[in-house]
């Protein structure tokens, strides 16, 4: 990977499957139009959110992989000639399902897919329900624009899963997220954890020596059950460079589409500055590899 031009889609979902479908690819289309090679599309973008409840209906939103809605964005992989990265509730076999993103190469083939593999169990993001951990593991998807380290949303929380992405080889680390504020949380909480999240991000691209890119939903999405207030996804998709620096970042209100360039070569001299590779003490670290250590 060299200069990329990636364009990044951060939507507000409704109920409307078809209408959301419809946006995404109407987003793919304008970021094409503007030079994206790369497009990457939230996580779970056809849909609500639909793990705020704990509902065996909801299984019924899952898709094959490959399947009729895949299809609609390998044909828009190539009919625009752009790498696309897409987030779907994924029905492997009866009764087993996965966060699913994929990655379709500009020829309309999928290159590859990932499987989330951390799951969250929490109040409204009620995952552990309705998906298995995923079995891919961290291995970079091998694209005609580079090697893409495709992560989705909880992943992002945990350094062991992008350090072996970047080991691997990846040329850039992408998060599909859907992450937002409890609406019991006051402002001051709210704040703390936003900065949180981008500095997670960020703390990504200088350890690893690495672009990120992590594309959020956006918009208040109710609760079906009608228990809490719903979910506010705080949006906020950012970009940042290898050393850290945030290129872009959207509002926390509004859609946005846009198209930023990166300049993949930078990782490599960041890593000559910041030779964190170099230092690893992998004789040193067995303990990493234990739940914990007593």
């Amino acid at each position: 990977m060299s200069t990329v031009k990636v364009g990044i889609i951060q939507q507000q979902c409704t109920a409307d499957q078809a209408d959301n479908i419809t946006n995404s690819l109407a987003g793919i289309s304008v970021c094409a139009e503007a030079g994206a090679q790369l497009v990457v599309l939230q996580e779970l973008h056809t849909s609500l959110y639909f793990c705020q409840t704990q509902k065996i209906a909801n299984y019924d939103l899952a898709i094959p992989i490959p399947g009729p809605t895949t299809d609609q964005f390998a044909k828009a992989a190539q009919e625009h000639e752009v790498v696309i990265v897409a987030s779907f509730y994924e029905k492997r076999a009866p009764g087993l399902y996965h966060n699913t993103a994929v990655v379709f190469e500009k020829d309309g083939s999928i290159a590859g897919i990932y499987r989330k593999m951390h799951i969250p169990d929490d109040p409204n993001y009620y995952e552990k329900f309705h998906f298995a951990p995923g079995d891919t593991g961290f291995k970079p998807i091998d694209t005609s624009i580079g090697k893409l380290g495709v992560l989705v949303c909880w992943d992002q929380w945990f350094p062991e899963a992008a350090r072996i992405m970047a080991l691997n080889g990846a040329d850039v680390l992408i998060y599909p997220t859907a992450i937002g504020w409890d609406f019991n949380d006051s402002i001051n909480e709210q704040d703390i954890q936003i900065d949180a999240w981008k500095t997670t991000i960020r703390s990504h691209a200088i350890t690893n020596g690495i672009p990120v890119i992590a594309v959020n939903r956006v918009g208040h999405e109710a609760d079906p059950s009608v228990q809490t207030k719903g979910i506010q996804f705080w949006g906020n998709s950012l970009i940042t460079e290898a050393n850290g620096k945030t290129i872009f970042e959207a509002s926390s209100e509004q859609e946005a589409i846009t198209v930023i360039e990166i300049d993949a070569h930078k990782a490599e001299k960041v890593r000559k500055i910041w030779p964190f590779f170099r230092d690893r003490r992998v004789d040193a670290y067995g303990d990493i590899m234990k739940r914990f250590v007593d």
